[in-house]
């Protein structure tokens, strides 16, 4: 059912997401699958440490020895096992991350000893912790190391390592057909004629969705045509899973997307936010693809991308992205006209991790994002925040 009325970005965003069915799943090299998401929990295949291992260089002893003259049985490098049992008045050179010896349950570190004559090792500390890794302290066999869900980094790389889960379970990368209209736009390499500009969304988008780590293809520029319009919108649509259009979406005698996915069969489920900018933001749906209409001023689509588009992408990767919001101090007041939508506004941030707001001249001002270091969020119903109150930033 389409909604006629304006909605808020929650609210846009709880009806995308009940709509997103998230991808196939592939089994993948464990190498190449950072930027991922897990489509199946990851278990401990064995313990860890697998052994009582040391935590440091030095000699491995009884703790009930330490006052005593000890005599110096063999030395164990790391991945060699020990060939002697530690007995009273006695102890073994062992160094970091190799396998305690049997009858040991202390290690003094080489800074703490000294040595009296040929293998008699004496501690010249007052004290000292067992400095042992026990074995399964950190993991046991059978534990859940990564849950379903689990966007990949490098730490996450490392778990898999660890655990030997070479071939993990992902979910596939969304594809994302990028389509920008408008009669007055030109690729970069021409020189815009009179009333004609540069098209950046596209190119802007299309970095956007490589860094959600989805499959981006480009369909270039399409004219203020019905016709060609529904051609270029019908081909994204039998290639990719996400259709993003930039223009074209509001109410102007020219703009064809909206009529263009209705003559589609996509389903409008809604075609207004609350937000600013980007009012004219649409998503609609049919079974499994997904058209989302972005407006055409580049801040607007810029934006939309950040709080609606990316969530989404993700959400199809079955992954929930939060954006991380940090509460800091305004450098300076802030005051607006009008409150009727929740707004985002271009920031800096200063040596007092303070929050400046950067020069603005409207959706059409991308220029104002080159030196910015995100985006402050002001609520609905907010007109001015005086200096020193808190604001939540996005960083970009």
């Amino acid at each position: 059912m389409e909604h006629p009325e304006m909605i808020n970005l929650q609210e846009a965003l709880d009806i995308a997401f009940s709509k997103a069915h998230p991808t196939s799943t592939e089994k993948i090299d464990f190498r190449q699958s950072a930027g991922k998401v897990l489509a199946k929990d990851v278990f401990s295949d064995m313990n860890m440490p697998p052994f009582n291992k040391s935590a440091m260089d030095g000699y491995a002893c009884k703790k009930e020895d330490l006052e005593k003259v000890l005599d110096l049985l063999e030395i164990i490098p790391a991945g060699k096992a020990p060939t002697q049992t530690i007995h009273s008045g006695q102890c073994s050179k062992i160094m970091t991350g190799a396998k305690v010896p049997e009858g040991a349950d202390t290690i003094f570190m080489v800074e703490q000893s000294e040595k009296i004559a040929p293998n008699k090792i004496r501690f010249t500390g007052n004290k000292t912790n067992s400095n042992i890794c026990l074995l399964g302290e950190d993991l046991l066999k059978g534990d859940l190391v990564l849950p379903a869900g689990t966007l990949l980094k490098a730490q996450h790389i490392a778990m898999l390592a660890a655990v030997g889960c070479t071939q993990p379970e992902l979910y596939m990368q969304p594809k994302v057909g990028i389509i920008s209209t408008g009669s007055e736009l030109v690729e970069p390499d021409t020189l815009p004629q009179t009333s004609q500009i540069r098209n950046s969304n596209g190119h802007q988008m299309v970095v956007q969705t490589e860094n959600c780590n989805c499959q981006a293809a480009y369909y270039g520029i399409v004219k203020d045509d019905e016709q060609s319009t529904y051609e270029t919108i019908k081909k994204s649509i039998k290639a990719n899973d996400v259709t993003l259009i930039s223009g074209g979406v509001s109410v102007g005698d020219f703009d064809y997307v909206p009529l263009v996915i209705k003559n589609l069969d996509f389903e409008i489920l809604f075609n207004k936010l609350t937000v600013k900018p980007g009012k004219h933001t649409t998503f609609a749906v049919k079974e499994n693809k997904y058209i989302i209409g972005l407006p055409g001023n580049p801040v607007s689509s810029f934006i939309q991308f950040e709080i609606f588009v990316k969530p989404f992408l993700y959400k199809l990767m079955g992954f929930d992205w939060k954006s991380p919001s940090l509460p800091l101090p305004l450098a300076q007041n802030f005051q607006r006209r009008k409150s009727d939508r929740e707004e985002f506004v271009p920031v800096s941030i200063n040596d007092q991790n303070e929050v400046v707001l950067i020069s603005y001249h409207g959706s059409a001002h991308i220029h104002a994002y080159n030196q910015s270091f995100g985006f402050m969020n002001i609520p609905q119903g907010i007109n001015q925040i005086k200096k020193g109150e808190t604001v939540y930033v996005r960083p970009l």
